[in-house]
């Protein structure tokens, strides 16, 4: 049976699930997708810690004879959500598509996506598997920017680290919307007025609190101030350097976490990028690190790569708080340990939101 995973420490997945049936589980059905694969098993299934919020994604390694042949393959299972859901639109099967996509043109890094099982059968919900790679991750929990391997580099090697992201960031926009079609809904607003919509419908989602007037308030100064030249372009959704897996010499080895993408445009990443990495310093009293990119430095960075502009920048990234304060809000409701301490409006995230809108925070 499921159940929260917040009374596992370190684990911020929504549910989770007895690993040992999840192996038995998994070896008869990776036993059906491997030609002539015998004595499969599974072992080592591990929840990673620290990321991992909106979805259950499990870690494995798989071992069977092929011709007589020993075989073995780190895997990882990212089941679809069905409850504690942090997201309201469904996007499980486009992100597996898109980072077929991604894969194939080999641009923007990505784990090789390996099988999609649509049938809720064997795991109460569909799920997807993908090759399982070696590398760090900018964890959530505790906040790299003050612990682990990122506050411990050296600001030579984090120079690298902020250079090789960013380039990475940038090449999703060097990739077509036309390869992409099926993140635009059939029915329904296309493109930038897509990804309004969706956060429009997030806001009515949430509970009515002493924050909804406050938000409604940020969305519509936002809507009265749109952007009119939209730079087109894939969006990743939840662009920050703790969804990119980093190697031992601060190369990237993966991008991560598709769940929320888009056709919306070019600049909801970058303003996404640029909000969440000044949440981790400034936002929570500390200097940026030395050695990372400033801000105009990875603008101008992003630009050189895409070749893409970003004279709206401040706009995105007031669209970047708005969406953080929402999540935060929906989070709290389902009680994740990072919401902890955020209930109040007059947080870091919602005074930069309404200093690049204009607006005040309301009184306590």
């Amino acid at each position: 049976m499921n159940s929260p995973a917040a009374a596992a420490p370190g684990i911020v997945a929504p549910n989770t699930r007895n690993l040992e049936d999840l192996a038995n589980d998994m070896a008869g059905w990776l036993t059906a997708r491997l030609p002539g694969a015998r004595d499969v098993t599974v072992s080592n299934l591990s929840y990673p810690l620290g990321a991992g919020m909106s979805h259950e994604t499990i870690l494995f390694d798989a071992a069977w004879r092929q011709d007589g042949t020993a075989r073995q393959q780190g895997l990882v299972v990212r089941i679809k959500p069905t409850r504690h859901l942090v997201y309201q639109d469904d996007m499980f099967d486009e992100q597996y598509r898109l980072m077929r996509v991604m894969h194939e043109d080999g641009r923007v890094k990505v784990a090789h996506p390996l099988w999609f099982e649509p049938s809720p059968e064997l795991l109460g919900a569909p799920f997807f598997v993908m090759e399982r790679l070696q590398g760090r991750v900018a964890v959530s929990l505790p906040p790299y920017a003050e612990t682990g391997w990122v506050a411990d580099a050296t600001p030579a090697q984090r120079r690298t680290l902020w250079e090789n992201s960013v380039r990475q960031l940038a090449a999703i926009q060097t990739i077509p919307v036309s390869a992409a079609p099926f993140l635009d809904p059939a029915d329904g607003p296309h493109g930038f007025d897509h990804e309004w919509d969706r956060w429009q419908r997030y806001l009515a989602w949430l509970p009515e609190d002493h924050a909804t007037p406050f938000l409604r308030e940020a969305s519509g100064a936002l809507d009265k101030t749109r952007p009119q030249g939209i730079e087109p372009g894939i969006v990743w959704g939840d662009s920050r350097l703790g969804n990119v897996m980093i190697d031992a010499d601060f190369g990237v080895v993966a991008v991560m976490d598709w769940e929320q993408t888009s056709l919306g445009g070019a600049l909801h990443d970058l303003g996404w990028w640029l909000h969440t990495e000044r949440m981790q310093t400034i936002g929570r009293g500390l200097p940026p690190l030395d050695g990372m990119g400033t801000h105009d430095e990875t603008r101008s960075l992003w630009s050189e790569v895409c070749g893409k502009q970003t004279a709206d920048i401040a706009w995105y990234e007031a669209f970047a708080a708005f969406k953080m304060a929402c999540l935060t809000r929906r989070m709290m409701a389902l009680g994740a340990q990072i919401a902890v301490g955020r209930h109040g409006i007059d947080t870091p995230n919602n005074r930069r939101m309404a200093d690049l809108l204009g607006m005040s925070i309301p009184a306590a």
